[in-house]
């Protein structure tokens, strides 16, 4: 029947409640501002976001990279307070902030509000319940962030970045190191000493994960880490390209003062191409390693101490290197 609004597709043009009453007076809460709209795979409610849940990582690939970097492991969570609020002071690359709904408010999450409204990341508020599932768990205190697969650089770009410097290619290259706070010390040191690059294995490695963007504070955007498919080729293909591969040993033939010219030996190789290989705390270099490295070189020290910690051992060498060469 004609105007009979209970039939399909009808428009019921009254209703209950005040018709006058505008939106800004009634919920104005809503009308505030929550950033950019995330993307469908960081919705949980999404079938997009639930479908890439289902998948699991993305494959790993190999070869050249292509345009834009390779991408690593899929995306990661960065869950509690301290933990985002530090993930983004180190300006990693969060993409979407989810708050629970009815978290307490305090000091940590004034802090990521301002810093997610001053570099524009999304802000998502979702249901308790809903982010225990997206973190898998974790104790997040009704706070976590969303931090895409980093995009590794390819090893020859390493190269391309130390001739745009008008510097001898410094690089740094980590054997069987898989702890990721190690990385991120190691990112950090690189960019403090001027290396152009760090080198890591595709697998059985640790790999740039949010817990290595922070390590790194910030220094990960600005140093570039390349994945290579063959550790030992690769350091092959650098010699190749006239770099001087030294690896740090307890028992190296080479100290470093002989290194960087400053010791009886004075091999002074500080100042032209390097490439700076830093094996494990417990195993350090690999065989196949140790055998393709030119050198071996130890880091002198004055207590019965076995070796050093990977990070603090890049850490001394790329320092002696950077004096040097200063």
């Amino acid at each position: 029947m004609a105007g009979n609004s209970s039939r399909r597709g009808a428009v019921s043009k009254g209703g209950k409640g005040n018709p006058t009453a505008g939106s800004g007076g009634r919920v104005r809460r809503g009308l505030a501002g929550k950033g950019p709209t995330p993307k469908a795979a960081d919705r949980p409610n999404h079938k997009a976001y639930k479908a890439a849940q289902k998948k699991g990582p993305a494959p790993r690939q190999s070869g050249r990279r292509p345009v834009g970097g390779k991408r690593g492991t899929d995306s990661e969570w960065v869950a509690g307070r301290n933990s985002v609020v530090e993930a983004l002071r180190a300006e990693a690359p969060v993409t979407t902030l989810y708050v629970a709904e009815g978290a307490e408010r305090d000091g940590r999450l004034r802090e990521a509000f301002e810093i997610a409204a001053e570099r524009g990341i999304s802000l998502m508020e979702v249901p308790r319940h809903e982010m225990d599932k997206m973190t898998a768990g974790a104790v997040h205190q009704g706070l976590a962030a969303r931090v895409p697969a980093y995009e590794y650089a390819h090893p020859d770009d390493l190269l391309d970045a130390a001739a745009g410097s008008g510097h001898p290619p410094l690089l740094v290259a980590l054997d069987s190191v898989t702890d990721p706070r190690n990385l991120g010390a190691v990112v950090r040191s690189a960019a403090g000493f001027g290396a152009h690059g760090v080198l890591i294995p595709e697998r059985r490695s640790a790999s740039m994960t949010a817990s290595a963007w922070k390590t790194s504070a910030g220094a990960a955007a600005r140093v570039p880490v390349a994945q290579a498919v063959n550790l030992v080729r690769q350091l092959k293909a650098y010699q190749q390209a006239g770099c001087m591969v030294v690896g740090l040993a307890a028992d190296g033939e080479v100290s470093l003062p002989d290194l960087v010219g400053r010791g009886e030996g004075q091999l002074d190789l500080a100042s032209g191409p390097l490439v700076v290989v830093v094996g494990s705390e417990g195993k350090g270099l690999s065989r196949l390693v140790s055998e393709t490295c030119d050198h071996l070189v130890s880091i002198p020290m004055s207590s019965t101490l076995e070796s050093l910690n990977a990070s603090v051992a890049a850490s001394v060498t790329l320092y002696a290197v950077a004096a040097e060469r200063a």
